[in-house]
């Protein structure tokens, strides 16, 4: 097995944690990830492509949905595991060449999780050696994928580049941010919240990281926004949606902007839904802001209802579940906590953590 495309994970910067620690020997950062690892393998119809699921995150979310991919290890399941960039790229071709790729008009290839920028020298490592394959395979003249060294996936320059798209939380360093932007076609870009304290309960991690990124990229690259999206979680994170609309409208008002209703999951496995009136309303007060495309996305049909003394009480609501689910820090910040290796807000499945009568 080759490692040398995985150099740098050996003294691991990509995030702001900052954690330097050698991934490839057993260290563990904030992520808990070491080798990048692969969930499952997916066709994408709603975005016609094929799609990477890798495990891990930087985040420790209250509401993730899939909280077994992004807190893997520590979830306890197993998943498909290290596959290298070579037999991965072997792996996507087929799966482009298939009938039923034809059929659904599949045109792109996606990264997801998780959070797959924590896995930026393995994407690079994929991309790189999939545009040099797919230029050869066009001017038929490549050589066998076994016989490519890892050394020779650097250049990315090719005029038959694949559209490639990168679901994100933006929790990245610049260097890391530009090294993506490179290689992604667009982004989905989520913004979780604006103000930092509320950030920090919701996913542990503070928010000036992520709009620093979601302004450069906005600023630098708009025509690789895809989506910025956020989850609305009644009573918790609604009022930010405002600040959010701002944020993004004075960069520029016409980047497209998503709502999309919460599901109950994990932490927040009680927590109740969005309604239909509650996610049309929010809609119309991003346009009354200025913002010209923006939509929604998922509600609760049943309606439910939010008491007045929650919707003003997110933050006390947050911890009141964090706590409940094993975690006492306040304020939160996953980064310092002694316990962010093995957390027990996280080992907890979600259907024991039953609400109060």
């Amino acid at each position: 097995m080759n490692f040398k495309y995985l150099k740098e994970l050996k003294d691991c910067h990509l995030c702001p944690w900052d954690c330097g620690i050698n991934r490839l020997d057993g260290g563990k950062g904030v992520c808990r990830v070491g080798m990048p690892e692969v969930a499952y393998t997916n066709f994408t119809e709603v975005l016609k492509s094929y799609s990477i699921t890798l495990l891990g995150c930087s985040f420790f979310c209250t509401y993730c949905n899939a909280y077994r991919i992004s807190q893997y290890p520590e979830s306890g399941w197993r998943y498909r595991g290290y596959v290298d960039p070579p037999a991965l790229v072997e792996e996507i071709l087929h799966a482009f060449k298939s009938q039923y790729a034809q059929d659904m008009s599949v045109n792109k290839l996606s990264f997801t999780g998780g959070e797959p920028s924590i896995h930026t020298p393995y994407l690079e490592a994929v991309v790189g050696l999939l545009n040099k394959e797919i230029s050869g395979l066009e001017k038929q003249e490549s050589p066998p994928l076994e016989k490519q060294g890892i050394s020779q996936m650097e250049s990315l320059e090719s005029p038959h580049q694949l559209d490639v798209g990168l679901a994100t939380n933006g929790f990245i360093t610049r260097k890391t941010m530009e090294r993506l932007s490179r290689i992604s076609s667009y982004f989905n870009f989520e913004i979780k919240a604006y103000d930092t304290e509320l950030h920090q309960a919701l996913t542990g991690a503070p928010s000036e990281p992520v709009l620093e990124n979601a302004e450069w990229l906005a600023r630098k690259h708009p025509e690789k926004i895809r989506v910025f999206r956020t989850v609305v979680i009644p009573g918790l994170n609604q009022e930010e949606i405002h600040k959010i609309a701002r944020f993004i409208q004075e960069i520029d008002p016409s980047i497209h902007y998503r709502l999309v209703g919460f599901r109950p999951h994990f932490m927040l496995y009680y927590h109740p839904a969005p309604t239909r009136s509650l996610m049309q309303e929010l809609v119309e007060d991003c346009k009354k802001l200025g913002l010209k495309n923006v939509d929604y996305s998922g509600y609760h049909p049943g309606g439910s209802q939010m008491t007045e003394q929650m919707s003003n009480n997110g933050l006390k609501t947050l911890y009141h579940h964090l706590n409940r689910a094993g975690c006492y820090r306040k304020p939160r910040n996953c980064g310092d906590c002694p316990e962010n290796h093995h957390c027990p807000a996280v080992i907890l499945e979600p259907w024991t953590n039953l609400p109060d009568d």
